[in-house]
């Protein structure tokens, strides 16, 4: 019998991007939790079957990137920002710039 060999990791689950969808998905799951609200309510909310809300309760990622999390925080009521900005300088300033999602 021939075994299945794992596929390789998707290019998003980089460790610094399963990082990033760990802290959204806390995120989400604390204001879930805070609003007392059901599986069934949270659903609904986030426009997703009851199973997904499970799965996201238990940090099963897989299926969300961080962009779709991002947009269950908005749908939440969150605003979330994204800053961007470079490196240290000893010459100038470094520039920031924002992204909303909302």
């Amino acid at each position: 019998m021939r075994r299945k060999s794992n596929p390789a990791p998707a290019a998003g689950a980089e460790p610094q991007e399963r990082s990033l969808k760990h802290q959204l998905a806390t995120e989400v799951n604390r204001i879930l939790q805070q609003r007392g609200l059901t599986q069934t309510e949270a659903a609904e909310k986030l426009g997703i079957e009851q199973p997904h809300v499970s799965e996201l309760a238990r940090y099963r990622l897989d299926r969300y990137s961080s962009e779709r999390l991002m947009q269950f925080l908005a749908l939440l009521g969150q605003e979330v920002e994204i800053r961007i900005h470079g490196g240290p300088s000893h010459t100038q300033r470094p520039a920031v710039r924002r992204i909303f999602v909302r």
